[in-house]
């Protein structure tokens, strides 16, 4: 039952956000909502709860869940700038969105290694 509740809520949100810009034309508002770190705050909370009978498990695997968040966020920023440019230089919906998923497994894995320098392993 939980896992029919997890594709709802997390289903839901993604057509909630799809509707705010493609229905109600509302690009603004549903950027912002997109922006939201909603799934990761959904994902807390199926940690949380999904590991209710382990306490002590469950704050080191939503800790160590966050951390990585926190660094992974930070190489798929580019993406977002390079979607809209590539786009208003006239390249094709199916090659920008190539590109910007090549380009963020590029710095997902310079992140990675860099991480992994400093003693960070994730």
């Amino acid at each position: 039952m939980l896992t029919i509740v997890k594709l709802a809520v997390s289903a839901g949100l993604i057509y909630f956000v799809n509707e705010i810009v493609v229905v109600r034309s509302r690009p603004f508002l549903g950027s912002l909502v997109a922006s939201l770190p909603l799934v990761t705050l959904i994902t807390f909370f199926w940690i949380w709860l999904g590991m209710a009978d382990r306490p002590e498990a469950r704050v080191e695997k939503l800790a160590s869940h966050s951390t990585g968040v926190f660094w992974f966020v930070l190489p798929s920023l580019p993406m977002f700038l390079v979607l809209p440019w590539l786009l208003r230089k006239g390249l094709g919906f199916w090659p920008t969105m190539l590109v910007c998923c090549l380009l963020t497994m590029v710095l997902y894995a310079g992140m990675a290694m860099i991480l992994k320098r400093f003693g960070i392993d994730l």
